[in-house]
């Protein structure tokens, strides 16, 4: 697994949905971006607080969220 540093958690800050670097810019709303068709430049100009490397983290910290296997607790 590679060091995703930008990835956030914060119960304060978006309902502590996963964000960039604490920011109120959420990892789906990148991923959501990128899968409409929207260019890294385009969403780096929409939004110039962030960085190439956010976008880069925001898809694989996606990537890996999508191969982790929920397993259901035993109940007794």
């Amino acid at each position: 697994m590679i060091a995703l540093d930008r990835i956030t958690f914060d119960q304060r800050r978006m309902g502590g949905k996963p964000c960039l670097r604490g920011l109120r810019v959420t990892v789906g709303m990148i991923v959501g971006l990128v899968a409409s068709g929207h260019s890294h430049d385009r969403i780096l100009q929409a939004y110039p607080y962030l960085e190439e490397e956010d976008i880069r983290q925001a898809l694989a910290y996606a990537a890996w969220r999508s191969e982790e296997v929920d397993l259901p607790l035993a109940t007794p």
